[in-house]
């Protein structure tokens, strides 16, 4: 039980293949092929076609097309576990060159790629393990995408809630500048209405000092007190 075969194509044109037993895989692969490139259709896809004992998993991706040959018995998870492992690998290997290269340019390299990651996911039970913790993830994500939508759902009252705090801020700044120019102010009148008693009281006593004295001069409180 395990993955036998896998290929990588651009379009109709095959990159690299191998395959892990003799059998007729590759022409198989290419009618699939040719059949999931009909119309130009560009879109993302997934999809698994039976042929005997055997199941043909096909994903494609960003206009690159992975396809495996796997044990029918094998199911899903771990096949299309493959697929994207391998596009993966293969893109952040050739980058753009992908886009220009002719038939098989990449398989005396990625067929040995290929040839390890069948052995890998065939027989290696963290391969399981590891596609497992993939789906936990992207359950997790999943949930965290849920309650982003929840929360964004509620977005027009938490605009509302951060209005009002916004408000409430500006208040509070207008309020302690207020407060600050009242306290100024206040301070300025005791300074006036100190400053016009003093004044008040000092006109009061040279009007009293000059009546006493009989003049503005105060001259006859002057001569009274020299000796």
């Amino acid at each position: 039980m395990g993955v036998f075969y896998g290929m990588v194509a651009r379009g109709q044109v095959v990159l690299a293949e191998f395959s892990a037993m003799e059998s007729n895989a590759s022409v198989i692969a290419k009618q699939i092929l040719d059949k999931t490139n009909q119309g130009n259709n560009n879109n993302d896809s997934s999809a698994s076609y039976s042929h005997d004992r055997y199941v043909f998993h096909v994903k494609r991706t960003d206009g690159l097309t992975t396809i495996c040959m796997a044990n029918d018995a094998l199911g899903r998870r771990i096949p299309f576990a493959f697929l994207e492992e391998i596009h993966n690998r293969f893109v952040r290997t050739y980058g753009r060159a992908i886009l220009t290269a002719p038939a098989y340019a990449m398989n005396d390299e990625f067929s040995r790629v290929l040839s390890q990651q069948i052995d890998y996911y065939s027989s290696d039970p963290n391969a399981d393990r590891l596609n497992r913790l993939k789906g936990e993830m992207t359950q997790v994500r999943t949930v965290m995408i849920d309650n982003i939508e929840k929360v964004l759902e509620r977005g027009n009252r938490l605009e509302l809630l951060i209005e009002k705090t916004t408000a409430m801020n500006g208040n509070s700044i207008r309020f302690k500048s207020q407060s600050r120019r009242f306290q100024n102010n206040m301070w300025w009148r005791n300074v006036r209405l100190t400053s016009t008693l003093v004044i008040i009281f000092i006109v009061i006593t040279y009007i009293t000092l000059a009546f006493i004295c009989h003049g503005p001069l105060l001259t006859s409180c002057w001569r009274d007190n020299k000796p």
